[in-house]
Protein backbone atom coordinates (compact mmCIF):
# COMPACT_ATOMS: atom_id res chain seq x y z
CA UNK A 1 0.00 0.00 0.00
CA UNK A 2 1.64 3.03 -0.85
CA UNK A 3 1.03 6.51 1.49
CA UNK A 4 -0.94 8.35 -1.28
CA UNK A 5 -3.60 4.75 -0.82
CA UNK A 6 -3.22 4.76 2.73
CA UNK A 7 -3.91 8.33 3.30
CA UNK A 8 -6.91 7.90 1.00
CA UNK A 9 -8.24 4.62 2.69
CA UNK A 10 -7.83 6.32 5.89
CA UNK A 11 -10.29 9.66 4.96
CA UNK A 12 -12.93 7.22 4.04
CA UNK A 13 -11.75 4.74 7.69
CA UNK A 14 -12.69 7.93 9.46
CA UNK A 15 -15.48 9.02 8.34
CA UNK A 16 -17.23 5.48 8.04
CA UNK A 17 -17.36 5.85 12.13
CA UNK A 18 -19.78 7.00 14.34
CA UNK A 19 -17.90 7.45 17.67
CA UNK A 20 -20.31 6.85 19.72
CA UNK A 21 -20.62 6.86 23.35
CA UNK A 22 -21.60 3.17 24.60
CA UNK A 23 -24.71 3.75 27.39
CA UNK A 24 -26.44 0.79 29.39
CA UNK A 25 -28.94 -0.86 26.29
CA UNK A 26 -31.52 -4.04 26.58
CA UNK A 27 -29.08 -5.92 24.24
CA UNK A 28 -26.18 -6.12 21.91
CA UNK A 29 -26.67 -6.94 18.28
CA UNK A 30 -23.91 -8.23 16.47
CA UNK A 31 -24.25 -7.63 12.58
CA UNK A 32 -22.12 -10.79 11.67
CA UNK A 33 -19.69 -10.96 8.75
CA UNK A 34 -15.87 -12.44 7.71
CA UNK A 35 -14.43 -10.87 10.87
CA UNK A 36 -14.54 -13.03 13.84
CA UNK A 37 -13.02 -9.59 15.61
CA UNK A 38 -16.78 -8.47 15.91
CA UNK A 39 -17.86 -11.36 17.32
CA UNK A 40 -15.44 -10.80 20.00
CA UNK A 41 -16.41 -6.97 20.79
CA UNK A 42 -19.58 -7.90 21.08
CA UNK A 43 -18.69 -10.97 23.62
CA UNK A 44 -16.94 -8.32 25.87
CA UNK A 45 -19.39 -6.01 25.76
CA UNK A 46 -21.83 -8.55 27.23
CA UNK A 47 -19.14 -9.88 29.76
CA UNK A 48 -18.64 -6.10 30.93
CA UNK A 49 -22.66 -5.34 31.32
CA UNK A 50 -23.52 -3.24 28.93
CA UNK A 51 -26.62 -5.38 28.31
CA UNK A 52 -28.61 -8.21 29.35
CA UNK A 53 -28.93 -10.20 26.11
CA UNK A 54 -26.42 -11.11 22.91
CA UNK A 55 -27.88 -11.14 19.89
CA UNK A 56 -25.77 -12.61 17.08
CA UNK A 57 -27.56 -12.27 13.49
CA UNK A 58 -25.92 -13.23 9.86
CA UNK A 59 -26.60 -16.17 7.59
CA UNK A 60 -24.70 -16.62 4.80
CA UNK A 61 -23.21 -13.48 3.07
CA UNK A 62 -21.64 -12.85 -0.25
CA UNK A 63 -18.39 -13.31 1.31
CA UNK A 64 -18.74 -15.90 3.81
CA UNK A 65 -21.14 -18.27 1.56
CA UNK A 66 -17.25 -18.72 -0.47
CA UNK A 67 -15.95 -19.64 3.18
CA UNK A 68 -18.20 -21.34 5.41
CA UNK A 69 -20.64 -23.76 5.55
CA UNK A 70 -22.24 -22.88 8.78
CA UNK A 71 -24.42 -19.77 9.18
CA UNK A 72 -22.01 -16.80 10.83
CA UNK A 73 -24.67 -16.19 13.56
CA UNK A 74 -23.66 -19.43 15.06
CA UNK A 75 -19.86 -19.43 14.31
CA UNK A 76 -19.78 -16.19 15.94
CA UNK A 77 -22.29 -17.85 18.67
CA UNK A 78 -19.63 -20.12 19.67
CA UNK A 79 -16.87 -18.00 20.18
CA UNK A 80 -18.87 -15.88 22.89
CA UNK A 81 -19.67 -18.34 24.52
CA UNK A 82 -15.69 -19.95 24.25
CA UNK A 83 -15.22 -16.07 26.11
CA UNK A 84 -17.55 -17.25 28.94
CA UNK A 85 -20.89 -16.09 27.31
CA UNK A 86 -24.17 -18.30 29.05
CA UNK A 87 -26.09 -19.70 26.16
CA UNK A 88 -28.87 -19.10 27.74
CA UNK A 89 -28.23 -15.12 27.00
CA UNK A 90 -27.78 -15.29 23.64
CA UNK A 91 -30.32 -15.01 20.75
CA UNK A 92 -29.20 -16.30 16.99
CA UNK A 93 -30.73 -15.49 14.13
CA UNK A 94 -29.45 -17.15 11.55
CA UNK A 95 -31.12 -16.57 7.66
CA UNK A 96 -30.08 -12.67 7.24
CA UNK A 97 -27.89 -11.93 4.31
CA UNK A 98 -27.21 -8.40 4.41
CA UNK A 99 -27.48 -5.58 6.42
CA UNK A 100 -31.06 -4.62 6.24
CA UNK A 101 -32.03 -8.43 6.88
CA UNK A 102 -30.07 -8.69 10.09
CA UNK A 103 -32.15 -5.58 11.47
CA UNK A 104 -35.46 -6.66 10.20
CA UNK A 105 -34.83 -10.69 10.86
CA UNK A 106 -33.77 -9.52 14.74
CA UNK A 107 -36.75 -7.23 14.70
CA UNK A 108 -39.40 -9.92 13.21
CA UNK A 109 -37.60 -12.79 16.32
CA UNK A 110 -37.76 -10.56 19.11
CA UNK A 111 -41.36 -9.73 18.12
CA UNK A 112 -42.15 -13.98 17.76
CA UNK A 113 -40.13 -14.08 21.52
CA UNK A 114 -42.40 -11.32 22.91
CA UNK A 115 -38.71 -9.61 23.74
CA UNK A 116 -39.23 -5.85 24.08
CA UNK A 117 -36.43 -3.50 23.56
CA UNK A 118 -35.88 0.00 23.26
CA UNK A 119 -32.13 0.68 23.33
CA UNK A 120 -29.56 -1.40 21.43
CA UNK A 121 -25.76 -1.81 21.12
CA UNK A 122 -25.10 -2.73 17.33
CA UNK A 123 -21.57 -3.98 16.98
CA UNK A 124 -19.95 -4.04 13.69
CA UNK A 125 -17.02 -4.24 11.53
CA UNK A 126 -15.63 -0.80 12.17
CA UNK A 127 -15.49 0.56 8.32
CA UNK A 128 -19.40 -0.36 8.62
CA UNK A 129 -20.42 1.65 11.88
CA UNK A 130 -22.11 4.26 9.61
CA UNK A 131 -23.81 2.13 7.03
CA UNK A 132 -24.94 0.38 9.87
CA UNK A 133 -26.42 3.12 11.73
CA UNK A 134 -28.15 4.39 8.84
CA UNK A 135 -29.30 0.95 7.62
CA UNK A 136 -31.19 -0.17 11.36
CA UNK A 137 -32.76 3.59 11.77
CA UNK A 138 -34.74 3.20 8.26
CA UNK A 139 -35.58 -0.39 9.27
CA UNK A 140 -36.61 0.58 13.04
CA UNK A 141 -36.53 4.03 13.31
CA UNK A 142 -38.56 3.79 16.96
CA UNK A 143 -35.55 2.48 18.47
CA UNK A 144 -32.50 3.99 19.96
CA UNK A 145 -29.37 2.08 18.74
CA UNK A 146 -25.83 2.96 19.44
CA UNK A 147 -22.79 1.69 17.28
CA UNK A 148 -19.86 0.38 18.10
CA UNK A 149 -16.85 -1.74 16.71
CA UNK A 150 -13.38 -3.37 17.18
CA UNK A 151 -11.53 -0.11 19.11
CA UNK A 152 -8.61 -0.64 16.52
CA UNK A 153 -6.48 1.80 14.40
CA UNK A 154 -7.29 1.43 10.92
CA UNK A 155 -3.23 0.13 10.58
CA UNK A 156 -3.69 -2.04 14.07
CA UNK A 157 -6.97 -3.26 11.96
CA UNK A 158 -4.98 -3.82 9.20
CA UNK A 159 -2.10 -5.45 10.81
CA UNK A 160 -4.91 -7.79 13.38
CA UNK A 161 -7.21 -8.56 10.54
CA UNK A 162 -8.45 -12.29 11.55
CA UNK A 163 -9.65 -13.72 8.04
CA UNK A 164 -6.41 -14.57 6.26
CA UNK A 165 -8.56 -14.95 2.95
CA UNK A 166 -8.63 -11.19 2.71
CA UNK A 167 -5.93 -9.10 2.08
CA UNK A 168 -5.26 -5.35 3.21
CA UNK A 169 -6.42 -4.27 -0.37
CA UNK A 170 -9.67 -6.58 0.44
CA UNK A 171 -10.39 -4.37 3.29
CA UNK A 172 -10.32 -1.19 1.21
CA UNK A 173 -12.10 -2.49 -1.78
CA UNK A 174 -14.83 -3.37 0.46
CA UNK A 175 -14.74 -0.24 2.31
CA UNK A 176 -15.17 1.97 -1.05
CA UNK A 177 -18.36 -0.05 -1.66
CA UNK A 178 -19.63 0.25 1.82
CA UNK A 179 -19.36 3.94 1.04
CA UNK A 180 -20.92 3.85 -2.48
CA UNK A 181 -24.54 2.20 -0.82
CA UNK A 182 -24.31 5.06 1.72
CA UNK A 183 -24.15 7.44 -1.29
CA UNK A 184 -26.98 4.94 -3.22
CA UNK A 185 -29.09 3.46 -0.78
CA UNK A 186 -31.27 6.32 0.76
CA UNK A 187 -33.14 6.27 -2.73
CA UNK A 188 -33.33 2.59 -2.37
CA UNK A 189 -35.46 2.63 0.53
CA UNK A 190 -32.53 0.54 2.52
CA UNK A 191 -30.86 3.55 4.95
CA UNK A 192 -31.57 7.15 5.77
CA UNK A 193 -29.09 9.74 4.37
CA UNK A 194 -26.22 10.35 5.85
CA UNK A 195 -24.22 13.23 4.63
CA UNK A 196 -21.05 12.90 2.78
CA UNK A 197 -18.35 15.52 2.86
CA UNK A 198 -16.59 16.69 -0.18
CA UNK A 199 -13.02 15.10 0.80
CA UNK A 200 -14.74 11.70 1.35
CA UNK A 201 -15.55 11.75 -1.73
CA UNK A 202 -12.74 13.03 -3.35
CA UNK A 203 -11.05 10.06 -1.35
CA UNK A 204 -13.91 7.73 -2.65
CA UNK A 205 -13.37 8.59 -6.71
CA UNK A 206 -9.79 8.32 -6.27
CA UNK A 207 -9.40 4.90 -4.60
CA UNK A 208 -11.95 3.68 -7.40
CA UNK A 209 -9.70 5.05 -10.09
CA UNK A 210 -6.96 3.56 -8.14
CA UNK A 211 -8.77 0.08 -8.86
CA UNK A 212 -10.52 -0.20 -5.43
CA UNK A 213 -13.31 -0.97 -7.01
CA UNK A 214 -14.44 -4.92 -6.76
CA UNK A 215 -16.85 -4.40 -3.92
CA UNK A 216 -19.32 -1.76 -5.54
CA UNK A 217 -22.76 -2.90 -5.89
CA UNK A 218 -24.28 -1.46 -9.47
CA UNK A 219 -25.95 1.61 -9.62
Amino acid sequence: MTDSIRKLALTLWDYHHLNHELAKSDAILVLCSHDIRVAQRGAELFLAGWAPLLIFSGGLGVITKHMWSKPEAELFARIAMDMGVQNERIVIENRSSNTGENVLFTKQLLEQRGLEMERFIVVQKPYMERRSYATFKKVWPQKDVIVTSPQDSFDEYLSRYTNPALTPDDVISIMVGDLQRIQLYPEKGFQIPQPIPDEVWVAYEALVKAGYNRHLASA
